[in-house]
């Protein structure tokens, strides 16, 4: 969904960290430092194994970095991305499950529960809204309340892993 032309995956393993880390840092939301740390592994013989050295990373991150990653998402459908004021990634993401088109009730209901998610875990609900419509978003919301903590970043990390992996597919050519 990046607005950037694709990248080739030559080009991506030729660049220093530098460049490799300002060409792929929309993919973990204003968290480039995970593209970062995931440089040195190159060169990367697909896509997917570009993905799953910045998966790695992450799984080898402290619980402070995943929460600040998980922190840096915006919640769903907010008064930021109804006014389209996230991410050019997130804008896209957020409008493809139709959360800019909500009625005013669909508005309060994810207000309601995005309060009680953030209230409960203390960060913000994640979802890949792009394999999600709004009712299984709801869904997935009302039912993740009745988690512990470990079990939500667990589950907001990979979340994110689907989400990058995503925005690596459309932006990055093999």
């Amino acid at each position: 969904m990046s607005s950037a032309p694709p990248l080739s995956l030559k080009l991506l393993n030729s660049m220093n960290q530098t460049g490799f880390t300002t060409a792929l840092g929309f993919a973990f939301e204003l968290s480039p430092w995970v593209v970062e740390r995931a440089w040195d592994e190159r060169p990367f013989a697909s896509v997917e194994a570009m993905h799953t050295a910045m998966m790695a990373v992450l799984d080898a991150s402290t619980t402070a970095d995943k929460l600040a990653l998980i922190r840096a998402h915006p919640e769903l459908a907010s008064k930021a991305a109804i006014a389209k004021q996230l991410t050019a990634e997130s804008n896209a993401e957020q409008a493809s499950a139709g959360l800019d088109r909500l009625t005013p009730e669909e508005f309060a209901r994810f207000h309601d529960l995005n309060a009680a998610y953030r209230e409960r875990f203390g960060f913000p609900f994640i979802i890949c809204v792009r394999l999600n419509d709004k009712a299984s978003i709801l869904a997935a919301m009302h039912a993740r309340l009745s988690n512990d903590e470990a079990t939500e970043i667990v589950e907001a990390i990979q979340q994110i892993g689907l989400i990058s992996k995503l925005r690596l597919l459309d932006s990055v050519t093999t």
